[in-house]
């Protein structure tokens, strides 16, 4: 009896590949400790989220509209991002790119909101200066930004090879990575969001 032939996207890559499974576990290891580093974030701002030297507390200061409107756009970043990787298995170069760029654009609406925020703060006299909860505050949501934006230039970097090259294991390799970076600082969001602006 004449076996059928697999379909060529679930054979590419071979995920037991010994490249492919190192460097995903050595990624996995990577956001294991920026775990930590948030888990010792967040346990800071549990301390000192009390502590507003007479200066307003998160209740009066955080715009919630705008807290909900960057979850939302982080979970849609989520969302295309995955669909970019699970393009790049299936070797559709143009679809891969769409989704990436896709991610880019709701990345920068993303860092845009949280400046603005910021920056309104910042304005109205509320700076990292003003109160240990401030700081805190300040410090939580400048290392996820930072992270944001770490992951905005990761996308170039990958998407222009695709670009020129086309799908290739290494190229998917990275997507990979690429991916369980912007699913790791969505997890740490949606912390922030119920732990900081949620329970202020």
């Amino acid at each position: 009896m004449k076996q059928s032939n697999p379909i060529q996207h679930e054979q590419y890559p071979d995920t037991h590949h010994d490249a492919y499974s190192r460097t995903t576990f050595g990624f996995w290891m990577y956001i294991l400790s920026d775990f930590i580093l948030f888990g010792t974030l967040f346990a800071t701002y549990a301390v000192l989220h009390n502590n507003t030297f007479g200066g307003p507390s998160g209740k009066e200061l955080f715009n919630m509209p705008m807290a909900l409107l960057q979850t939302l756009i982080l979970l849609i970043c989520s969302f295309t991002i995955g669909l970019a990787s699970a393009s790049a298995h299936r070797k559709n170069k143009n679809l891969c790119l769409s989704f990436l760029v896709s991610t880019f654009v709701l990345g920068i609406i993303f860092m845009g909101v949280e400046f603005s925020e910021l920056s309104r703060l910042i304005q109205e006299g509320n700076s990292w200066k003003r109160s240990a909860f401030l700081s805190a505050y300040f410090t939580v949501i400048g290392t996820h930004g930072i992270h944001v934006l770490f992951a905005l230039l990761w996308i170039p970097v990958l998407g222009i090879p695709v670009l020129r090259e086309g799908i290739t294991f290494v190229s998917v390799r990275r997507l990979t990575c690429l991916k369980m970076f912007w699913q790791f600082i969505n997890i740490v969001w949606i912390f922030i969001f119920s732990f900081v602006y949620m329970m202020a």
